[in-house]
């Protein structure tokens, strides 16, 4: 059983990072769809990725070097994933007025000017936020942060109704259902990460990630009718820049 569950995990690594796995490890659309549970601990293991570099840079530079540096490295370990998502979906969104146009658009190689606005103001976002929290707290929302954006992308796996039908879809395997268990094993991984975090800090993260997971929902609902791979990378990245958001106001007592 144990090695059932990280076949399972590496899977989703595989899937979703450029990381080496096992050369054990099997592929197959059920073991895949089986993974989805598994996508908040990759984000722990991107996030802590992230956390290493950034630790390791803080000692020899000024926190926003280090922030840049750790951003870098996540990139490299994901090759972009979710952030060419977030920039086919800009794309398809902004440029299309129906849905097989929409669909048309987002799976274009080429990234039109939506696109391009999209990964400049979230790369940037991602920095200015994590640039300016206290130092001593940026380990620990990048970890959460990594980990609660891909539950919320899960979430979609879970509520929603998969649209493409093509065999170049990038979520093909991952279209079934996730079941509530399913889905409480994927959050037990948020949990223990936001843990770490000052109770309130966590919770405006949260509610901020939340909000924007059910906005971009709204939208891939009216507009396709579900959602697509490149929706579940929107969603993971706007989520994680949400949730620093949340993390950083000021709220008033």
């Amino acid at each position: 059983m144990l090695r059932r569950e990280l076949e399972y995990f590496f899977g989703a690594v595989r899937f979703f990072t450029r990381l080496p796995v096992p050369a054990w490890v099997g592929h197959s659309a059920e073991a895949l769809n089986r993974s989805a549970r598994y996508f908040p601990a990759v984000g722990l293991l991107i996030g802590g990725i992230g956390v290493v570099v950034y630790l390791g840079a803080a000692l020899l530079w000024s926190q926003p070097v280090a922030v840049l540096l750790s951003m870098a490295a996540t990139l490299y370990a994901t090759g972009a994933f979710h952030e060419d998502g977030l920039s086919d979906t800009a794309d398809g969104l902004g440029g299309g007025w129906e849905k097989l146009r929409i669909l048309e658009i987002m799976k274009d190689s080429r990234v039109g000017s939506y696109g391009v606005v999209a990964m400049v103001l979230a790369l940037l976002g991602k920095f200015t936020l994590l640039a300016a929290l206290d130092g001593a707290l940026v380990p620990w929302v990048l970890l959460a942060g990594h980990a609660l954006s891909r539950f919320c992308a899960t979430m979609l796996l879970a509520t929603m109704d998969y649209v493409r039908e093509d065999l170049l879809a990038k979520a093909k395997p991952l279209a079934t259902r996730l079941s509530a268990g399913q889905m409480l094993f994927a959050l037990a991984f948020v949990v223990a990460a936001l843990a770490l975090l000052p109770l309130e800090k966590a919770v405006a993260g949260c509610l901020l990630a939340a909000l924007s997971t059910l906005w971009l929902a709204a939208k891939f609902r009216r507009w396709l009718g579900g959602y697509t791979g490149d929706c579940l990378g929107a969603t993971q990245q706007l989520s994680e820049i949400a949730f620093y958001l949340g993390v950083l106001a000021n709220w008033p007592h």
